[in-house]
């Protein structure tokens, strides 16, 4: 299933200049101005990610990369990447995004205007060797001794606690590693993100959020750290990279009717308050609560009530994205202009 739209990258700052934003051309995007701050974006029809098939995905996330990564080489050197497959249906919604999403945006900008992200994936660089290394590890060796005590040939549920113990062993080396790696490179890092490794050969898949003026100093420690481990391991270094990792902006369109069900869940007024949803929620939760007596068989009430709660507030800070009033509307009007609620990705 396909739709068509407005396809967002990233966000960047306005500052660059005249000739720059024209060309974004050459990437084959434009620039959608709000105050400050622009949205990096393209027309085109794009696939619905709940529809799509891991090729499809993996073809527009390495278009939606490149082209991130070719504006950051063409001096764009500070931009907010936009979660992976984010469209919208017109301008005057990514107008709204950016109005919703400003003062977050402006704050991650201040943050990131010296940093850059470094990617490294570490593989054992003879993995055949690194097994046959683990299979004189002394508990290993006391699982065969046992083994082939009782029989010439192992069976197959012996085979599998003799790989299963190898496993284990395994993960316990490369963790060790892992952590000499991280605990070396965190002297020059300002945050670290851990990434899942694809195979028992990766020992590590992780980012690393540095200074821009600390990237010598970065990759002086991997060669020192390639040494140290006498090229049992292969470094694989990716970047300077945008601060995928770190600082990627998602859009979260509520939908009114789950609005208008959790305030009559919770029983809310017209105009609330994030203190007056607190002490509500509170009051309910408490009736019902699995852990009391009067919430035995209420587990189902519970659950509509804590769903009707976080409902509520991700509408709440939607709508102080746009106002910064204390009092929120919960009136059909209001709740349709707050339902785009923009946040750093976790």
């Amino acid at each position: 299933m396909t739709t068509k739209g407005i396809y967002i990258y990233g966000i960047i700052p306005n500052f660059y200049s005249a000739d720059m934003f024209r060309s974004l051309e050459n990437a084959g995007v434009y620039a959608i101005p709000f105050q400050n701050i622009s949205a990096i974006v393209s027309d085109r029809e794009s696939t619905i990610l709940d529809y799509t098939d891991r090729e499809t995905l993996g073809h527009l996330l390495i278009n939606h990369q490149k082209t991130i990564e070719v504006m950051v080489t063409s001096g764009f050197t500070m931009i907010i990447p936009m979660r992976l497959g984010t469209i919208v249906n017109s301008k005057e919604e990514v107008f709204t995004i950016l109005a919703n999403g400003h003062d977050l945006m402006m704050d991650v900008l201040k943050k990131m205007q010296f940093l850059t992200e470094l990617d490294i994936v570490v593989t054992w660089a003879d993995f055949p060797a690194t097994l046959n290394e683990l299979a004189d590890d002394p508990e290993i060796i006391a699982i065969k001794e046992e083994i082939f005590k009782t029989a010439a040939t192992p069976s197959q549920v012996d085979q599998v606690k003799l790989g299963m113990a190898v496993q284990t062993k395994l993960k316990e080396k490369n963790l060790k590693v892992e952590l000499k790696i991280l605990e070396s490179l965190s002297t020059f890092s300002i945050d670290i993100k851990t990434h899942e490794v694809m195979n028992d050969q990766m020992i590590t898949n992780s980012a690393f959020l540095i200074n821009r003026s600390k990237k010598e100093n970065f990759e002086r420690v991997i060669d020192q750290l390639d040494e140290e481990f006498n090229g049992m391991l292969n470094f694989k270094l990716v970047g300077p990279l945008p601060c995928y990792s770190f600082y990627t902006i998602e859009m979260k369109e509520l939908n009114p009717d789950h609005i208008a069900e959790a305030k009559l869940e919770l029983g809310l007024s017209e105009e609330t308050t994030e203190s007056e949803i607190k002490k509500i929620y509170l009051n309910k939760a408490r009736l019902c609560h699995p852990d009391n007596i009067e919430g035995k068989g209420n587990e189902e009430k519970f659950q509509k009530i804590s769903t009707a709660y976080h409902t509520i507030l991700d509408y709440s800070v939607a709508a102080r994205q746009s106002s910064k009033d204390d009092l929120i509307s919960l009136k059909g009007d209001s709740v349709i202009k707050n339902l785009f609620l923009v946040k750093i990705k976790e």
